[in-house]
């Protein structure tokens, strides 16, 4: 399945009816499989979760622990950025060259590895001997 085209389609369901900014995402797992999530807002804001965690937990729910790429969607004028705690839930599953696509819905398209996403990440060799 195209990723693109998954987090167009989910972003289609994204609960934003206070920020009216819709976010798709979709993920490829090593196993090829791909999985998807929509930000869902809540009036008790920031109670909410981000397209990316929304992504990262189907993948998880569903047996996979690997991510080998992903996708980021909204209707932006720029390419949409995942924010700084969806970039440390990326990197948890996701090694330092996963290619991470941010695009909008006009085309506007930027490509960056985990590693130019999240400089210095903090990672499981960090936890090493604890």
């Amino acid at each position: 399945m195209d990723l693109l085209t998954a987090a167009k389609e989910v972003r289609e369901h994204a609960y934003a009816p206070y920020s009216n900014f819709k976010v798709g995402a979709a993920i490829r797992s090593k196993s090829g499989a791909v999985y998807t999530g929509c930000n869902v807002e809540n009036v008790a804001y920031p109670e909410g979760t981000c397209a990316e965690a929304g992504a990262i937990a189907a993948m998880i729910a569903a047996g996979d622990t690997e991510i080998t790429e992903a996708l980021v969607i909204a209707d932006s004028p720029l390419p949409v950025s995942p924010c700084g705690g969806c970039r440390q839930k990326l990197a948890e599953f996701g090694s330092s060259d996963v290619r991470v696509t941010m695009t909008t819905l006009a085309g506007k398209t930027e490509v960056l590895t985990m590693a130019q996403l999240l400089p210095g990440a903090f990672t499981q060799e960090h936890m090493e001997g604890n």
